[in-house]
């Protein structure tokens, strides 16, 4: 390799290391936001201030207000609160219904996994978002219908990768001589899979989490998701439509910028941490 060569990808592994620093730290500042905002200022979800309706982006209100007189910033911050809250319960139950299934699959092998494999497939070709808004519509609006919704349609990704690497440990020589040596097939798993799928099971949570916030947003943006009143980011974007026509263009933004920035966060430390449990794909001078 030339000596341009190497300068340039050093040049590419400095971005990439400033690139996840400044994704860690926005994560970071939303966080903390998240956290200690809400409880310190307190919103009433029902207040209606008319006098202050549609007002620019300004000292007093950085993100504007929306047509009700209610402060965009504010109100995003507890929407994203509870984008973030839903988001990874909804990951959670997505994590634990695809890892057993996954796991059941690749450690039986021969029919069940065939069975239980051909039923991934079949929830796999259902559109998640019309099977979503199926399983919402029977429950009345709240975070917990959005939850069920999502933590139903989106296992199938787990199951998958839980099953790919139970059958790649499945091969390895320690596991082998485990069997060979009269493990029963649960000592295998407790002792000898879950320690080596936990970091996997964990990344994809952590995936999972921003695709969870999409989905609950959409869910709200067409009015199944959270209830109207309550500050979720796409109950905001729905309603900032209507501000659009009068040039109110902070009504959506705000709320649009508050779901983009903190999931390409996320894929920017989940691409980073990827790399660092798979040291082949990575390049050596990330070492």
């Amino acid at each position: 390799m030339s000596t341009t060569d190497m300068a340039a990808d050093v040049a590419v592994v400095k971005v990439r290391r400033k690139g996840v620093w400044a994704a860690a730290i926005t994560l970071g500042v939303l966080a903390l936001a998240v956290l200690v905002v809400p409880p310190i200022v307190q919103l009433d979800q029902q207040l209606v201030d008319l006098r202050s309706a549609g007002l620019a982006p300004s000292p007093a209100h950085p993100l504007g207000t929306d047509e009700m007189g209610r402060d965009v910033l504010l109100r995003s911050l507890y929407g994203l609160r509870v984008s973030f809250m839903v988001g990874l319960v909804a990951a959670l139950v997505s994590m634990v219904i695809g890892g057993l299934l996954g796991l059941a699959a690749g450690s039986l092998g021969g029919l069940p996994d065939r069975l239980l494999m051909r039923v991934v497939d079949g929830f796999s070709a259902l559109p998640h978002l019309l099977l979503g808004i199926f399983i919402v519509a029977m429950f009345a609006p709240s975070p917990y219908a959005v939850i069920v919704s999502v933590g139903v349609t989106h296992w199938t990704t787990a199951a998958r990768i839980v099953r790919s690497e139970v059958l790649s440990l499945r091969e390895r020589p320690f596991v082998e001589a485990a069997i060979s040596g009269g493990a029963s097939r649960a000592r295998v798993v407790r002792r000898h899979l879950l320690p080596h799928l936990a970091p996997h099971l964990l990344l994809a949570t952590v995936l999972m989490v921003p695709h969870a916030i999409w989905h609950e947003t959409a869910l709200s943006f067409l009015g199944l998701g959270l209830p109207p009143h309550l500050a979720s980011l796409g109950n905001m974007i729905n309603d900032g439509q209507r501000s659009l026509l009068s040039g109110d263009w902070w009504s959506s933004f705000a709320p649009g910028l508050f779901i983009l920035v903190p999931t390409l966060a996320v894929s920017v430390l989940t691409q980073h941490w990827r790399d660092r449990l798979n040291p082949r794909t990575r390049s050596e001078l990330s070492l």
